[in-house]
């Protein structure tokens, strides 16, 4: 245990110490979690054997888990709405028809028998979502004709069929009689019924506020994101398509502190990525992986050039989709996460196959993030396909085209400038207006024509400030021996990127200037900006 910890936490602590780095270069991150996790391996530097088949499949299920849950729960429903059913057709339809064509080029093209190729290319027929976020985020990519949106859609919601298939496939092989559209109609059916009203019944209770604390209504949408998947699961039912659905719900739903509870799945589905492939990368074992490599290439290659681009073209042509549209998606189709975790369960059922299938799909998965992942961005440029009016942001639950209200007192000293006037004879920014006065025991409503006396306790609303990618506000706190105690802050010697902003002390708050004089216990709002690059300044040129 204590063994396991300590890796743990130098992989968590590597991580986030590489995270700023990650972000600058062209390769997708996940990909360098995959190399790290190959480093600590058995033929990496530190050597570790670790061929623990079953601890992983429990591990990457539950982290996956998260994934689908949040893939559901970021969705906005309102943004995907033009291109829903060419993203359902994807997610089904396409998952079908990408099983299929893959299977006939494996039986074709490297003659393995028709279950073995059926069964490669259920486990790589959907697409990645995390990947697909991933990259689309940080590269901030929107892209036309509502594509952004229709990838996520399709990428968040194809892993149920792929599972589904996997499932079939898995019990022909073992010689079971089983009824395929009856075991379909099974996963299907249980899946989207325990996952909306499971759904529904959170939604009911949380709009009730039943639960009177942020703190609970998180950890009781964390018990609802597992009884989505279990309970479906547990009646036979598909119990990944139940948690995204559950999602669905739950994240496009009129909640309250809703940004608070995605910020929450966010960061739990960021750790869950980086465990999955690290585990990924440290389970394979490298010198194993030169039987499969030119197999997967040729599997990848095949996908990518002519298996996903056809049966996109089929599929999004009756609803007249662009060419560079459907060439935008077809590149879009990247392997990941899920194919290797179905990948490993197709291993443990003990199905015998001429390739080692989690060797074969890990190259696979590999070699679609490489290319496509890295790709992918320049792609969309070469086609034409990038919005620049457009905000990648929008596709997504958690954004805000405006941030939180936050309310800001003021009262009103005798001498106030503001005291004898109306607030119509202000110019308030449009962001800024007088919510309440509290005058004499009495709370008055504003409109235009109140005029302010002495006394009166404002209450003005305002967009609360989110830190950005260049800038943030830092608390400091200033001790009662501090060296910047009684001194002016004109004489503070601050960096350059810094700046006090404002001053509390006690109930009262300051807006500083170069003579306000630090006193103890002082709390200092610095803002803070990130150094540009000199990249950056010269595309911003």
């Amino acid at each position: 245990m204590n063994e396991a910890l300590l890796l743990i936490g130098v992989v968590i602590l590597i991580c986030i110490l590489m995270n700023r780095f990650l972000e600058k270069i062209p390769v997708p991150s996940l990909l360098i979690f995959i190399a790290l996790g190959m480093c600590f391996g058995e033929n990496g530097l530190f050597r570790i054997v670790f061929n623990d088949y079953a601890a992983v499949n429990l591990i990457c299920s539950a982290c996956l888990i998260f994934i689908m849950f949040y893939g559901g729960f970021g969705t906005n429903l309102r943004a995907a709405r033009p291109v829903m059913a060419q993203s359902v057709v994807l997610s089904t339809l396409g998952v079908a028809g990408t099983a299929g064509i893959v299977a006939v080029f494996a039986h074709f093209a490297l003659r393995l028998p028709w279950l073995e190729s059926l069964l490669i290319g259920s486990v790589i027929s959907s697409t990645d979502a995390a990947s697909v976020f991933n990259i689309l985020r940080s590269n901030k990519l929107a892209l036309k004709y509502h594509t952004d949106s229709l990838l996520e859609v399709e990428s968040g919601s194809n892993d149920p069929m792929s599972y589904m298939l996997t499932s079939v496939t898995l019990s022909l092989m073992a010689g079971e009689g089983v009824s395929i559209p009856l075991l379909l109609l099974q996963q299907i059916s249980l899946g989207v019924l325990g996952g909306v009203a499971i759904g529904f019944v959170a939604v009911w209770l949380l709009k009730r506020n039943v639960l009177n604390s942020q703190q609970a209504r998180t950890i009781f949408l964390f018990s609802v994101m597992l009884l989505a998947y279990a309970l479906p699961s547990f009646f036979g039912g598909n119990g990944y398509l139940g948690v995204y659905l559950c999602g669905i719900l739950l994240g496009n739903a009129n909640l309250s502190s809703k940004t608070y509870l995605v910020h929450f799945f966010d960061v739990m589905t960021n750790v869950s990525q980086v465990v999955i492939f690290f585990l990924l990368g440290l389970l394979v074992t490298p010198v194993d992986l030169p039987v499969v490599i030119l197999p997967a290439l040729a599997i990848m290659l095949f996908l990518t050039f002519v298996g996903r681009p056809v049966v996109t073209a089929i599929l999004l042509a009756p609803f007249r989709a662009p060419l560079r549209q459907i060439g935008m998606v077809s590149w879009a189709g990247l392997r990941g996460v899920a194919s290797v975790v179905f990948a490993i369960s197709a291993v443990l059922s003990g199905t015998q196959m001429r390739y080692d299938l989690y060797n074969l799909v890990f190259c696979i998965v590999l070699f679609s993030i490489s290319v496509q992942g890295a790709l992918l961005s320049k792609v969309a440029k070469k086609l034409g396909m990038i919005d620049p009016n457009e905000d990648i942001g929008k596709t997504f639950n958690d954004y805000q085209e405006e941030s939180d209200i936050q309310f800001i007192k003021l009262h009103l000293n005798p001498g106030h400038p503001w005291c004898g006037h109306t607030l119509s004879e202000f110019s308030f920014p449009s962001d800024l207006r007088v919510a309440m006065i509290a005058r004499d025991q009495i709370t008055i409503v504003p409109d235009g024509n109140t005029r302010l006396k002495a006394g009166d306790l404002l209450v003005l609303a305002a967009r609360a400030f989110e830190d950005r990618e260049n800038l943030s506000l830092q608390e400091f706190v200033v001790e009662r021996k501090g060296k910047w105690v009684n001194m002016p802050l004109c004489d503070i010697p601050i960096p350059n990127r810094r700046m006090v902003i404002l001053i509390k002390r006690g109930m009262e708050t300051v807006i500083p200037t170069g003579d306000t004089v630090i006193r103890p216990g002082d709390v200092l709002i610095l803002a803070e900006s990130a150094p540009v690059s000199h990249s950056e300044q010269e595309s911003k040129k």
